[in-house]
């Protein structure tokens, strides 16, 4: 295991606004596994508390749309939009509780965020460029219910968006362990 290891110590996103816009994208039959992959958290009871919206092309530019008419003001609009106008794919991960007296909602919502987690790296070990991406969109209800479908009690824990990696990612500083971490025997 000391490829995985070595992938995860050195793993950073790439930031979608750098992805090469000519550059291909996972197809359905190269995305499969790579969703595949990602399914594999815990889920909690097998309740499987998300599901996942694949958008594209128009339906990318439609989320796009919505936000740009939902926002509270031209720049937030503008913000909102550019990323849904430039990518060309990218998995909504919502956040879909079951009603459950064993697993409490606060664990269903974690896997949702481990699954866009575990997307990020599946899609990066695949050899693609991947970056989580939220932004006022995605925790505005009336713009998840729009574009996304999202009924009460439904999030948008995030969208992943894949693409061809452009210039190699900036890093960015790590934390300090002895700053984050305690250790008590």
């Amino acid at each position: 295991m000391t490829a995985a290891f070595d992938f995860l110590a050195r793993r950073r996103s790439h930031p979608a606004k750098f992805f090469d816009p000519k550059g291909p994208v996972p197809s359905r039959q190269a995305l499969e596994p790579i969703l595949q992959a990602a399914l594999r958290v815990p889920d909690h009871g097998k309740l499987e508390p998300w599901r996942l919206v694949v958008l594209t092309g128009s339906a990318l530019r439609a989320l796009g749309d919505i936000a740009a008419e939902l926002a509270p003001d031209a720049e937030a609009g503008a913000k909102g939009s550019a990323i849904y106008q430039s990518s060309q794919l990218a998995v909504a991960v919502i956040s879909s509780p079951k009603p459950s007296p064993k697993v409490p909602e606060v664990e269903q919502r974690a896997s949702a965020h481990a699954l866009c987690m575990n997307l990020v790296n599946a899609a990066e070990a695949s050899g693609w460029g991947a970056c989580w991406l939220t932004g006022w969109p995605a925790h505005d209800k009336a713009w998840a219910a729009r574009a996304l479908g999202c009924t009460e009690g439904e999030e948008v824990a995030g969208l992943i968006h894949i693409g061809t990696p452009g210039p190699e990612a900036p890093d960015r500083p790590r934390p300090d362990l002895s700053r984050v971490v305690e250790w008590r025997a």
